[in-house]
C-alpha cells in the first residue's frame, strides 16, 4: 500500500477550519476530502477515522495558538502590555472572520466532549496548558507588577480565560468592534486590579 503524500500542516488547517465552520458532527467526510484535498482513503490512511483527524486538528490548533500567543507575549515589556495585546488580537479576530470568532477546543468540547472521552482528554489537556500560558505572564516579573503567588496566578488566568470565551461567545451574536473593546477593556481592568 503506497503511503499517501501531503502538507500535514495545510491539511490540519483546512480540517480544523472546517470543524470549527460547520462543528464535528455536520462536517460530513465529502466535506473534509474537498477542504483537505485528499481522497477518502489518503485520510483514512493517515488519520484513522473522522475523529482521529479532528484529533490531529486539534493538535495542530494548539500549536498554531501556542506559537501565536508566545509572540505577543514575547514582544511585551509589561503585564498590561502582554494581556492588552492578547485582547487586541482577540477582538480583532471576533470582528474580522467569521470563523476566527470561534475556539475549535470550546466547540468540540461543547459539541462532543462528553460523548467522547479520548476528545475529552485531549480538550482538557489543551485547555489547561492554555491556562498555563496565561498564567505564566501572571508570574512574570513584569516591571508594572507585584510578584504573585502561584494561586493567585492560577485564579487571574482563569478568570482572564473565562473572560476571552465570554468574548468570544458574546461576539458570535453582538459582533460590534466598540461593544467587543469595552468588553476587552473591562477584562484588562478587572485582571490588573489587585
Amino acid at each position: 500500500m503506497r503511503t499517501a503524500e501531503f502538507n500535514r500542516e495545510s491539511v490540519l488547517r483546512n480540517a480544523m477550519q472546517a470543524f470549527m465552520t460547520y462543528g464535528y458532527n455536520k462536517t460530513s467526510m465529502p466535506k473534509l476530502t474537498e477542504v483537505t484535498g485528499l481522497h477518502p482513503g489518503s485520510i483514512y490512511c493517515a488519520f484513522k477515522n473522522k475523529k482521529g483527524l479532528l484529533l490531529a486538528a486539534i493538535e495542530q490548533y494548539q500549536a498554531d495558538r501556542r506559537a501565536h500567543y508566545q509572540q505577543l507575549f514575547e514582544n511585551s515589556t509589561s503585564l498590561r502590555c502582554a494581556l492588552e495585546r492578547f485582547l487586541q488580537d482577540l477582538t480583532n479576530e471576533c470582528v474580522a472572520d467569521e470563523s476566527k470568532k470561534v475556539c475549535l477546543l470550546t466547540k468540540t468540547l461543547n459539541e462532543i466532549g462528553e460523548q467522547d472521552k479520548e476528545i475529552q482528554s485531549a480538550l482538557s489537556t489543551h485547555l489547561q496548558q492554555f491556562e498555563s500560558l496565561i498564567k505564566q505572564q501572571f508570574l512574570t516579573p513584569w516591571p508594572d507588577s507585584e510578584v504573585m503567588s502561584e494561586e493567585a496566578a492560577t485564579n487571574k488566568a482563569r478568570f482572564f480565560i473565562m473572560c476571552v470565551y465570554g468574548i468570544r461567545t458574546y461576539s458570535a451574536t453582538q459582533c460590534n468592534s466598540a461593544e467587543l473593546q469595552a468588553l476587552a477593556d473591562q477584562t484588562l481592568a478587572a485582571s490588573l486590579s489587585p
